[in-house]
């Protein structure tokens, strides 16, 4: 199916500018995508560009946050408008999430942290974070402050994206031929042979290593071994 999309594309196209962008367009997994364009241009059927892109992904921190929320805002939704004691709070959530948001809610002036009890300075926050975690999550742009932001928090990190362009090749058909690797007897009786593409041969591979004779066991257990002749 993969190979069948790439090269009815090129069949009525110039060139498949990103095979990212390709794949997602129509449903199609990447890998299998790229899997066919290697072939493909192995084969000529297609000439194939590298593409690399450095992007932003999320860490499994950052995932967890953009699913449930930051843990700032975690902390200041389980704070009820009458405040909470300190220790009630730390039970109510998980520790990670309660030292982190603690420290990002106090920072951002939303809460006050007493020795016993915890209380609202504001009455609702937005949750930045989130926000841009989905927005990264989903290829869309981010501020460079943004990132730095997120960064320091090592709640993302920077990935190499590989793909390719790609266009026709010398031999290139909307399908692949098989191509044959003998010239059979059935071949030439049918006089199909001249239009037959044969596979090409590599005469610069190396077959498997030969080992000439055999050592004497003697030698091999390291006994010098003395022959007498006549």
């Amino acid at each position: 199916m993969a190979e069948e999309a790439v090269l009815r594309y090129l069949e009525k196209n110039e060139e498949i500018s990103d095979s990212g962008k390709f794949a997602e367009d129509r449903g199609l997994s990447h890998d299998d995508i790229l899997n066919i364009i290697k072939s493909l241009n192995g084969f000529r059927l297609v000439d194939a560009q590298d593409i690399k892109k450095e992007r932003w992904v999320l860490t499994d921190e950052g995932k967890k946050y953009a699913e449930a929320g930051s843990p700032e805002v975690q902390l200041f939704l389980a704070i009820p408008a009458e405040g909470i004691a300190r220790e009630d709070l730390q039970k109510k959530l998980e520790s990670s999430i309660f030292k982190i948001g603690s420290q990002q809610a106090i920072k951002n002036k939303w809460i006050e942290m007493g020795k016993s009890q915890v209380s609202r300075k504001v009455q609702q926050v937005e949750d930045k974070i989130k926000i841009l975690l989905l927005q990264i999550q989903n290829g869309e742009a981010v501020s460079s402050e943004d990132i730095d932001a997120l960064k320091r928090r090592k709640l993302i990190t920077q990935q190499i994206w590989k793909g390719y362009s790609v266009r026709k090749g010398p031999k290139y058909a909307p399908k692949r031929k098989k191509a044959a690797t003998d010239l059979t007897r059935e071949n030439i009786q049918r006089g199909d042979w001249k239009e037959l593409e044969f596979k090409e041969y590599n005469f610069s591979a190396k077959g498997q290593p030969l080992e000439g004779g055999h050592l004497h066991p003697l030698l091999k257990a390291g006994i010098p071994c003395f022959c007498l002749s006549r």
